[in-house]
């Protein structure tokens, strides 16, 4: 069972989406913020980061270049998630370490599409 790790700062956002994915087979872990986020990926392990942009303490931007500096988690696909959907947003995610990009409110169809893409290549690898 692959195990996703869900940063979300808004509780809705996080309930329906976490209900969602474990609907869909995943195990999902969650946190609120940036610094939750990199003490989870270290106690949890999980195969695949959903990482919102705007969060309270450590914003997604910076938590994702944290994330991918270390030799640990660095292979972790991680996938932002913003509701700013300005054209440099996904430039500025992809080049904080973001290896995929998405909008809110979230397309769930499209989102699997891509969740499950970084699972297949990062089992290829």
């Amino acid at each position: 069972m692959n195990k996703i790790l869900l940063v979300e700062d808004h509780e809705m956002n996080r309930d329906m989406l976490s209900r969602r994915l474990k609907r869909k087979g995943f195990e999902v872990a969650e946190a609120v913020d940036g610094l939750q986020a990199l003490e989870k990926v270290e106690e949890v392990k999980p195969d695949l980061i959903l990482m919102d942009m705007s969060l309270p303490q450590m914003d997604g931007w910076e938590a994702t270049r944290r994330i991918k500096s270390n030799p640990e988690t660095q292979d972790i696909p991680v996938i932002g998630l913003s509701a700013h959907a300005m054209s440099g947003d996904r430039q500025k995610g992809l080049n904080a370490g973001c290896d995929d990009y998405d909008t809110k409110p979230i397309d769930f169809k499209r989102l699997l599409d891509k969740i499950h893409t970084l699972l297949d290549q990062r089992s290829d690898s």
